[in-house]
């Protein structure tokens, strides 16, 4: 009898769950926008209950549309987006709101662990640059801002482990998302007093659930949860993973041989390696989902979520013309971009809308603006500067290591079979993409798919759920421009790099 396993996704912004078949197979998919609030300057939360009932509804409404009887489910996995933090507490109800990865409140606090040695006291633990928006960080934020916050909480969650509990009942750890915190020992795999008072946080030692594996069953559905959803109580859950280990299991990134890209409201970039690279030219190394493995990460706030912002504020004019031609808003700014050449006088767009690669407190902004531009032009830039940010990270990552294969990209940006095109020639390496449109759910569901016997490991999971929909080569012909442009978006960000601290 067929099985069927369900991987449920968190992002940024948007909750998603999917049912897939054994094969890989996408039966049904739903999804619900979940808002984000801005209360003040830096701070993107949401409500965890609202985005609890987010969850409800699309694991209710996707058990209804794949038709499947909840009794063939015989796994569910959750995943979602890394660092951030939700605070659950000892009344059995949040603490506080959800607080997302883009938020940055807490950016001085990595500015004075930098100046004052405390990252680098850190660093042989902890394997990463210390991040605004990873818990360490805003713990430490709310010791020092609201400090009754932190005296109701029980335990501190990533968004993934959050919905696992509230499937549950159990609280867990899994190690790729708490591996990528700043709270966690990563040379020893276990959390760690002595690291969390380099920070000035061992109270948090306490609220830290126990850490698990990807795989792990970290307990079944329970029966509020089955009556709520749809799904059968008892239904065995599996740990689950960071999204970008999701990502990568669901490209066939289980080895060193490809590099993953995955272009959503965070820019990743990223590979899997036998050794973490300890010598500071990286900003982040994580615990990767297959036993035995670092993922060798370079990662901003700096990607498609910068293309929505545009869309969504500036081209209000062009929905009725979208309508009427039975297309998406993005697929028009896809075409508008694509009648860009690339001999037009040159604009540049700091993709800075939630900081940059290196500072929390960036800002965006064109540069290069002439009369003879045209909406068409800004399109393109927006694409342009997304993937001058990623190429940043990307050569980074590719300078302790040989070159890959090629690139498999995922997320927002492939979408766009144009923006795919820009990605394979400022990059100058071939693009490869997967035939499933939700890959951070296709990976939970492989965890599910492994932790219930399915598959034996993740690897063998990838093997068959797995396929390869497209592959870009590069346009060699166009990387002297490229190379060009990227060399004065490199030298913007640098020349105005000390300015946003005025604004």
């Amino acid at each position: 009898m067929q099985n069927y396993f369900v991987g449920i996704d968190n992002g940024g912004s948007v909750t998603k769950a999917v049912v897939f078949d054994a094969a890989g197979r996408e039966v049904a998919c739903a999804a619900e926008r979940v808002p984000v609030i801005h209360s003040h300057p830096g701070f993107t939360e949401r409500d965890m209950e609202a985005l609890w009932r987010a969850n409800v509804d699309v694991i209710r409404d996707v058990v209804a549309a794949s038709a499947v009887d909840p009794r063939r489910i015989a796994g569910i996995a959750c995943t979602g987006h890394g660092k951030g933090m939700y605070l659950w507490g000892t009344d059995d109800r949040p603490a506080a709101n959800g607080i997302v990865s883009t938020d940055t409140r807490a950016w001085a606090y990595p500015d004075e662990w930098k100046r004052n040695g405390v990252s680098a006291d850190a660093f042989p633990k902890i394997m990463q640059t210390p991040l605004a928006c990873q818990p360490a960080a805003l713990w430490r934020w709310f010791q020092d801002n609201a400090p009754e916050v932190l005296q109701r909480v029980r335990w501190l969650f990533s968004v993934k482990d959050y919905i696992r509990f509230r499937l549950t009942g159990e609280a867990w750890a899994e190690m790729t998302d708490y591996s990528g915190s700043g709270l966690m020992n990563l040379a020893e795999t276990r959390f760690d007093r002595e690291l969390l008072d380099v920070f000035g946080i061992a109270d948090v030692y306490d609220r830290l659930p126990p850490l698990c594996g990807s795989t792990a069953l970290c307990g079944t559905v329970t029966e509020e949860a089955a009556r709520l959803t749809g799904l059968m109580a008892g239904t065995p859950v599996a740990a689950g993973m960071f999204d970008i280990d999701a990502c990568a299991v669901a490209m066939d990134v289980t080895d060193e041989t490809n590099l993953c890209v995955v272009a959503g409201t965070w820019g990743i970039n990223e590979y899997v390696s036998r050794k973490p690279v300890l010598d500071g030219s990286i900003h982040m190394n994580s615990l990767f989902c297959a036993p035995g493995y670092y993922l060798v990460e370079e990662s901003s706030p700096t990607s498609v979520s910068n293309n929505d912002w545009f869309i969504d504020v500036f081209m209000e004019s062009e929905k009725t013309l979208a309508q009427q031609r039975g297309v998406s808003l993005h697929a028009l700014a896809e075409e508008l971009a694509a009648s860009m050449g690339m001999d037009e006088p040159p604009i540049l767009f700091l993709p800075f809308l939630y900081g940059s690669n290196d500072n929390p407190q960036a800002r965006a902004c064109f540069l290069g603006l002439e009369s003879s531009h045209s909406r068409p032009h800004l399109i393109r830039a927006v694409l342009e500067g997304v993937v001058f940010s990623h190429r940043v990270h990307v050569e980074r990552l590719l300078a302790g290591r040989s070159r890959p294969e090629a690139v498999r990209l995922a997320g927002g940006a492939v979408n766009n079979r144009v923006w795919c095109q820009i990605f394979a020639d400022v990059l100058g390496l071939p693009i490869e993409t997967v035939d499933t449109r939700e890959l951070g759910a296709l990976g939970a569901a492989m965890a599910a798919a492994v932790a219930t016997g399915g598959y034996p490991d993740l690897k063998a999971a990838a093997r068959a759920m797995v396929r390869i929909a497209d592959r870009l080569e590069p346009d060699l012909g166009k990387k002297p421009e490229y190379d060009k442009k990227f060399g004065l978006f490199t030298a913007a960000s640098a020349a105005l790099d000390g300015l946003w601290k005025r604004f």
